[in-house]
């Protein structure tokens, strides 16, 4: 029988997904400052419940407050208050009144912290973000005790989200956050257990799956968001990513969702970063042209049977069909369609055939200066400030319930940064 998007998925723990499409986890930036959900979140959430996804991924949920991915990041790092446990409770509520699985994406920002959130980060090693504009400091490396407490806040928080009535958990160890810094060699230069070879790079991850499956039980879904690779020089290559899946099969893990890149070459948004990309040794195919990992997955799918997830530029049902008929893929995630088309998934199910490229219409320079394009840093730039328009999308969904498909990508940006700096400002005043 073929497997549509339609079609349920159950997984190794025994956790059944009504249908194949999951919501990607995307950054809302709507927690309060000191990382408490709110309302606003209540309702995004409550409206992607409505729009058909047998699974919705959160945001990252952070495990220290002091290494946001960005500043309106919710935060668990220890065991929650009561008023903590009723906003989490609240917001699973909400979110799963559609009948759907709600999974938290649980995530440490290490390097990737910018300064105007922690001037001095940690990380896996002193190696500094390379890239132009000062917004990233040069991290310190985490000590062996330092890594024991962060392992423990990973279970903490998957316990707390569990008894909240959230009804998965992820752990993110792909896109240049701290997991994925201590499995890159480039970024991992240490030279104890968690450094050096392989097996070393990736104790961090494998010490948080078991802590969060002891935490949770062996019935509550955990997956893990992995790397297909790094796609930089001297990075976290393909077979490593192959092999970190094998053992995390055997770690019990339900769901793997397979990306790529980092901050410095953000394939993640199908544009090139700053250096050349690295290739990788997996075979090509035309679906790989419009679903960025899907050729990754279907390596992998030939050497391991846990179920994966493939998230990155699907657009049409075809694609989609294709990817899961044919094995490459067991979930397809979709971002940045669902920041305005909050039904995306319903329409999938219900026959529509594509879904709108939105990115394909923004641009933060006018047409005369089109020609900057063709240096790497203006790209990078570019594409960069794009995110934000979907970012702001997310967030007129929160406060009013509705999208501006019109909204200027500088207005966008400029609005973003504003609130950026005034968040940290709440934060700043609450902790004095």
């Amino acid at each position: 029988m073929a497997v549509t998007l339609a079609s349920e998925l159950t997984l190794p723990c025994g956790a059944v997904l009504s249908n194949r499409i999951a919501k990607a986890a995307m950054t809302e930036g709507m927690a309060t400052p000191d990382g408490r959900p709110t309302h606003e979140l209540e309702r995004l959430y409550g409206i992607w419940s409505d729009g058909g996804a047998g699974m919705l991924l959160s945001g990252n949920v952070i495990v220290d407050k002091d290494h946001l991915e960005r500043p309106g990041n919710v935060v668990i790092d220890r065991e929650p208050d009561e008023d903590m446990k009723r906003r989490l409770a609240s917001w699973a509520k909400g979110a799963t009144r559609g009948g759907n699985h709600f999974w938290a994406q649980i995530s440490h920002g290490g390097r990737q912290t910018q300064k105007l959130v922690n001037p001095h980060p940690k990380s896996s090693s002193d190696v500094q973000l390379a890239l132009p504009g000062g917004q990233f400091a040069r991290p310190t490396p985490l000590t062996r005790e330092e890594i024991a407490d962060l392992v423990n806040r990973w279970a903490i928080a998957s316990r707390a989200l569990k008894e909240a009535g959230f009804t998965g958990v992820q752990i993110h160890g792909a896109h240049g956050y701290l997991i994925s810094q201590f499995l890159s060699p480039r970024v991992n230069l240490r030279s104890d257990e968690y450094g050096g070879s392989l097996e070393n790079r990736a104790r961090f991850l494998l010490e948080i799956v078991a802590a969060v499956r002891a935490a949770v039980g062996p019935e509550f879904p955990i997956s893990v968001k992995l790397n297909s690779a790094d796609f930089q020089k001297g990075g976290f290559d393909f077979g490593d990513s192959l092999q970190v899946v094998k053992w995390l099969e055997a770690a019990s893990v339900d769901l793997i969702e397979i990306s790529g890149g980092t901050y410095e070459q953000p394939k993640l948004l199908g544009v090139s970063g700053m250096e050349d990309e690295e290739k990788q040794n997996v075979a090509p195919s035309t679906l790989a042209r419009e679903a960025y990992f899907v050729d990754f997955a279907k390596a992998m799918q030939a050497e391991v049977s846990v179920p994966l997830m493939v998230t990155g530029g699907f657009r049409t049902r075809a694609a989609m069909e294709q990817a899961l008929d044919s094995g490459a893929a067991d979930v397809i995630g979709i971002g940045r369609p669902m920041c305005v088309d909050t039904d995306a998934a319903a329409r999938l199910l219900a026959g529509e055939t594509q879904l709108a490229r939105y990115e394909d219409r923004l641009d933060l320079l006018p047409d005369w200066l089109a020609f900057l394009k063709r240096f790497q840093m203006v790209k990078a730039i570019n594409s960069f400030a794009g995110i934000y328009w979907f970012y702001e999308q997310l967030w007129l969904l929160g406060h009013q319930g509705r999208t501006d498909p019109d909204l200027s990508m500088f207005k966008a940006f400029r609005t973003l940064e504003a609130r950026n700096k005034r968040i940290m400002k709440e934060r700043t005043a609450g902790a004095a």
